[in-house]
C-alpha cells in the first residue's frame, strides 16, 4: 500500500488508471456522478435500447450514493456510500460503456472484478458511516437525470479532495480478504 495520498484531477485517463494499484489512497477533484439501483436499471435499459444516455459515461466516475437534502449554506446533505454489491448486475455493462471508476463500500462480485481488468476500470472504496464528512468534499451538486427518483436521481457532484481507496485495480488486485467466499 502506498504511504502517500495521490492527488488526481478527474477524469482518470488510461495512463493514470494503469498506474494505480489496489490500496492506493486517492484525493479526487473534479466531477463525479451519483447513481444507485434505480438509476442503474434505467442506464442499462437505455444502453440495451440504444437510447441516448442522460450523461456521458466515457471516463465517468459513478458514486453509489443517495444524498440527503442540502443543509443551509451547503450544496448537499449527508453523502455516504451505499453497499456496492447491489449494483453488481449492472456494473460490467457500465464499465463496457466507458465508466472509468465506481465508488462505494464493500467487496464486489467476480464479474465486476473481471470487468475492471477487461475495461481498465477501477473500483474505489469510500468510508461507510462518514456521510457528513464526505459531504464537505462536495462543492456543488446538481440533479442531471431522473429527478423523479428523488435521492436516487443522478446528481453531478463537483468534489474537492474526495478521499477514496483503490479497492480493485485494472490488474485484478484487491484489498478485500476472503472474496472467494462471496461467489
Amino acid at each position: 500500500m502506498s504511504a502517500y495520498i495521490r492527488q488526481l484531477e478527474l477524469p482518470i485517463c488510461d495512463d493514470i488508471a494503469v498506474d494505480l494499484r489496489a490500496g492506493d489512497l486517492l484525493s479526487l477533484t473534479g466531477t463525479i456522478y451519483t447513481a444507485r439501483d434505480a438509476a442503474h436499471q434505467r442506464l442499462v435499459a437505455a444502453l440495451d435500447s440504444d437510447e441516448e444516455l442522460p450523461i456521458d459515461l466515457r471516463e465517468a466516475v459513478i458514486y453509489y450514493c443517495g444524498p440527503t437534502p442540502a443543509q443551509p449554506n451547503r450544496p448537499i446533505g449527508a453523502a455516504g456510500p451505499t453497499t456496492s454489491a447491489r449494483m453488481d448486475p449492472f456494473t460490467p455493462q457500465l464499465y463496457a460503456a466507458g465508466v472509468r471508476a465506481t465508488i462505494g463500500k464493500g467487496p464486489r462480485s467476480p464479474q465486476v472484478r473481471e470487468a475492471c481488468r477487461e475495461y481498465l476500470g477501477l473500483y474505489l472504496v469510500a468510508t461507510g458511516g462518514a456521510g457528513a464528512l464526505i459531504s464537505t468534499w462536495v462543492q456543488q451538486a446538481d440533479v442531471v437525470a431522473y429527478p423523479d427518483l428523488g435521492p436516487e436521481a443522478i446528481y453531478r457532484l463537483q468534489v474537492e479532495d474526495f478521499r477514496a481507496l483503490v479497492g480493485y485495480d485494472v490488474y485484478g488486485a484487491s484489498i478485500f480478504c476472503n472474496e472467494d467466499d462471496l461467489e
